[in-house]
């Protein structure tokens, strides 16, 4: 089942056209990753299928219904959004900032179950110990983390994630990840952004890969991580090879001299 769904979305900033005619589906059960370079317009895309970025042409919908016809917070009971920026303007301790992804059930039966909803987000991204302490005194990870926590306290069943992994340790990348893997496997529909274009063959089910606000390639990892169509939208020589126990594509720059045996050549 189709989540969310973009039609001929075009944004321009000013002169600069970001996003140029694209369409794209986010369905129920998976994990959908946006990679692309800088620029590319992975989170204007992101925001535009938030409803916080109103494109110039193009339409979106949200579980069938145009984005525009949602009020906000029957909306925020539909998707949760996690953006890159993680500030609070005030020195509110940890478990509340993950309460306040509860917001959207103030005055409905699911209420009851808030303490019991923050208590396991917490747990599922690591800041129980962080409880007390306030958010504006954490590391920059730990702030990545107890949004996280906030988003998936909202007990939403679309997860819409900016750059989640951003500060983040190898571990909790993985255990981030692996969350949002979760919230799939239970029919949701996951749309993340990432940069390391390894975690987002390991753990999507999809991938759309942007270039200058249009699609470049669009399907399984395996088909889209691919050395010859990555190393031409990066700009840079990539080379792929799969885990040596997975299987999975490992995606590295390539950083053998020009016309060695087997180096891709710089586009």
């Amino acid at each position: 089942m189709i989540a969310l769904g973009a039609r001929g979305v075009v944004v321009r900033f000013g002169s600069t056209t970001v996003l140029d005619g694209v369409d794209l589906d986010v369905r129920h059960g998976e994990v959908l990753a946006l990679v692309g370079p800088n620029g590319a317009g992975k989170s204007t895309l992101l925001g535009v299928l938030a409803g916080d970025l109103a494109p110039q042409e193009g339409k979106v919908e949200v579980l069938g219904r145009p984005l525009e016809d949602w009020r906000l917070r029957e909306l925020a009971r539909e998707r949760a959004v996690l953006t890159q920026e993680h500030r609070i303007s005030f020195p509110f301790p940890v478990a509340e900032v993950v309460r306040m992804g509860r917001a959207p059930w103030r005055n409905r039966p699911e209420e009851d179950d808030d303490d019991r909803v923050v208590a396991d987000s917490m747990a599922a991204t690591d800041v129980t110990h962080l409880a007390d302490r306030s958010f504006g005194i954490l590391s920059g990870g730990e702030k990545g983390r107890t949004s996280f926590a906030r988003i998936l306290a909202q007990r939403a069943g679309i997860l819409m994630l900016d750059e989640p992994t951003a500060a983040l340790d190898i571990g909790h990348q993985e255990t981030v990840l692996g969350r949002a893997r979760v919230e799939a496997d239970a029919g949701a529909a996951v749309v993340v952004v990432l940069h390391d274009l390894t975690l987002a063959a390991a753990w999507s089910d999809r991938v759309v890969l942007l270039q200058a606000g249009r699609i470049a390639g669009e399907g399984a990892p395996a088909d889209v991580m691919r050395a010859g169509l990555l190393s031409e939208v990066y700009g840079h020589p990539i080379e792929v090879v799969p885990h040596p126990t997975t299987g999975e594509p490992l995606v590295l720059a390539d950083r053998r001299p020009v016309g060695s045996p087997g180096a891709q050549e710089t586009p």
